[in-house]
């Protein structure tokens, strides 16, 4: 069984830091990209960042010189490092992976079921 665990949410104050990691286990073969959506109340799911199996990475404009994306592939883990966080990056934030799981030839994309970050003095 596939499976995302998001760790490492909370409650912070603006301009604090949060770390965010998300590890992946199960019957895992290859694991291409992984990532960070984030929604908060009233608004549609929106990508924060993403990186490749290389290690590309890929930001959403409004979180770009504050998060960090990165993985551990040994691990299977993808982490987010949050700085300068703002109010507006209050929302639950998502873990998603496109995984190829052993035996298979065939790409599935898994989501964790999300980390609350609450940021407010």
């Amino acid at each position: 069984q596939l499976q995302l665990v998001e760790s490492g949410g909370g409650l912070v104050q603006p301009g604090g830091s949060l770390r965010l990691s998300c590890a992946a286990s199960g019957s895992i073969s290859r694991i291409n990209s992984m990532g960070w959506y984030r929604q908060a109340p009233g608004k549609k799911r929106e990508l924060a960042a993403v990186i490749t199996s290389g290690g590309a990475t890929n930001y959403a404009d409004s979180v770009k010189g504050r998060f960090t994306i990165s993985r551990d592939n040994a691990e299977n883990t993808v982490y987010l490092q949050m700085n300068s966080l703002k109010p507006e990056d209050t929302a639950v934030y998502y873990c998603k992976a496109e995984v190829q799981t052993r035996g298979s030839i065939y790409i599935t994309t898994a989501w964790g079921r999300g980390t609350q970050v609450t940021v407010s003095s």
